[in-house]
């Protein structure tokens, strides 16, 4: 599985802002894809995730209510993210595996390159 990730950048507080992660290769139907992100300093952290079939998805509690990840039609995972503060600052990765929901980085065998969000107060 390859995933490319795209759509980060230069935002003021309170903005909006859609990340996408498109997947190539092996897409079956037990492939789970999540949002990671890392903030300088920090330890890489989970955001979000969804199956590939949509009908599930996880959210950490500081994502809850102001962002949202669906896949399209186009084998894309899209993370779209609302309202956001200066502590979303950080590198956004998404991540790949197959199998169960996991929010720990290390059940996920497939990375993509990071996405630079910066969020201006």
């Amino acid at each position: 599985v390859q995933l490319q990730a795209s759509g980060g950048g230069l935002v003021q507080a309170g903005d909006s802002l859609r990340l996408s992660c498109t997947a190539s290769g092996r897409t079956f139907s037990s492939l789970v894809v999540g949002w990671f992100r890392q903030a300088p300093g920090k330890e890489r952290e989970f955001v979000s995730a969804v199956t590939w079939s949509g009908d599930r998805t996880n959210y950490a509690d500081s994502a809850k209510g102001r962002l949202s990840i669906f896949r399209d039609a186009k084998n894309t995972v899209h993370l779209q993210m609302n309202v956001l503060k200066p502590e979303d600052t950080a590198v956004y990765y998404c991540a790949g595996r197959f199998g169960s929901m996991q929010v720990s980085t290390k059940y996920y065998r497939y990375w993509g390159q990071g996405t630079l969000v910066t969020v201006s107060s």
